[in-house]
């Protein structure tokens, strides 16, 4: 499980717009976002690195591990 401190995140869209992002690489992958806390919790066979860049180019940058 990773958790990773994003930022930019403010509503439905963008938790669509990440989820999708880690799935085109993970299609398995289980991702919970927290809006609040702006932390991304990523069930994936991913690394945290692969993870990372996948949400920044999708727009959210990744601050750093929470």
């Amino acid at each position: 499980m990773l958790s990773l401190k994003v930022s930019g995140m403010t509503c439905g869209g963008c938790i669509n717009a990440v989820t999708r992002a880690v799935q085109s690489q993970d299609p398995s992958a289980k991702v919970q976002v927290d809006l609040v806390t702006q932390i991304v919790s990523l069930d994936t066979s991913l690394t945290e690195a692969d993870a990372s860049r996948l949400i920044t180019e999708a727009g959210f940058p990744v601050a750093n591990k929470a």
